[in-house]
C-alpha cells in the first residue's frame, strides 16, 4: 500500500435537499472544496453536475469525471472508484440530496477508504434526520434511525407497534423514512395503528421554502390534513 503522505483525500461534500440557493444552507467550505476537486463518486451524474455548477458556476464541467454509485453498481466497480485516491488525487463523494454515507450507498466507499488508509473529511451540511430530530422536541439524547420500513401491510402495521414499545420502554425516539409517492399512505396506517397519545413528528421539505415541522399527538394528527406526496419527508415518533 502507498504511504499515508501520497494518498489523496476522500471529501464528503453535501449538497442542498431540493430547488434553493446552495450558499443558503451550505458553507463556504464546501464550495472551496468543489472548487480543488475534479474527481467525483455521485449517485446520479446529472444532479451531480447540476449542484456543482450551482455551487462553483466558474468550474469547467470538462474537467470534470464522474463514477457513479447506485444500488446497481457491482462491488467490483468500487476498487474502480478510489483509483484516483490511491493515485494521490483528491476526490468527493456527493449524495443525492443531503449528507454522503447517511442513508446512502456513499458508506461502502467511505469504509472502502478506511480499509485503504485513506484520510476521509466530512465536511458540514444539511442532514435531514438530524434537523428533524432538532426541530422535533422529542428526546435528542436517544434515538435510533430505521431507514424504510416493511412495505406488506401487516408488516409494516406491526413495525409501528414494535418503535411504539421500544420508544416507550427506552424513551427513546424513532425515526424512518418512506418512498416520498408512498408518504400519504405511511402517514394514513400510522394514525390508524398508534395509540392516540403518541407523539409523531412531520418533518417534509427541510430547509427548503415549503418547509413543515410539527409534532403532535396521533389524536390530533386525525383531525389534520396535509399533502406529503412526492415531498421528501423525516417521520419520528415517541410514546412518552
Amino acid at each position: 500500500m502507498n504511504s499515508n503522505n501520497t494518498l489523496g483525500k476522500l471529501y464528503l461534500i453535501p449538497t442542498t435537499m431540493g430547488e434553493c440557493d446552495p450558499m443558503d444552507v451550505l458553507p463556504q467550505t464546501v464550495k472551496r472544496t468543489i472548487d480543488f476537486i475534479d474527481h467525483y463518486i455521485v449517485e446520479n451524474e446529472k444532479t451531480a453536475r447540476k449542484s456543482i455548477k450551482e455551487v462553483s458556476p466558474e468550474k469547467k464541467q470538462s474537467d470534470l469525471i464522474l463514477f457513479t454509485l447506485n444500488k446497481r453498481t457491482e462491488v467490483k466497480e468500487h476498487l474502480d472508484f478510489i483509483k484516483p485516491l490511491l493515485e494521490g488525487k483528491n476526490v468527493g463523494l456527493m449524495s443525492e440530496a443531503g449528507c454522503p454515507g447517511v442513508a446512502d450507498p456513499g458508506a461502502v466507499i467511505v469504509k472502502l477508504a478506511h480499509d485503504k488508509g485513506i484520510q476521509v473529511v466530512p465536511l458540514v451540511g444539511p442532514s435531514s434526520i438530524l434537523l428533524a430530530m432538532m426541530a422535533s422536541g422529542m428526546n435528542g439524547q436517544s434515538f435510533t434511525f430505521h431507514g424504510y420500513l416493511p412495505i406488506e401491510k401487516d408488516e409494516k402495521r406491526a413495525s409501528f407497534k414494535t418503535l411504539e414499545r421500544v420508544s416507550f420502554e427506552k424513551n427513546q425516539s424513532q425515526i424512518f423514512i418512506e418512498t416520498p409517492y408512498r408518504n400519504n399512505k405511511l402517514l394514513e396506517d400510522l394514525v390508524q395503528t398508534l395509540n392516540p397519545e403518541t407523539h409523531l413528528c412531520i418533518a417534509t421539505d427541510i430547509t427548503l421554502p415549503t418547509e413543515y415541522i410539527k409534532t403532535k399527538k396521533i389524536a390530533a394528527w386525525k383531525k389534520e390534513t396535509i399533502d406529503l406526496h412526492k415531498r421528501p419527508t423525516i417521520f419520528i415518533i415517541h410514546k412518552m
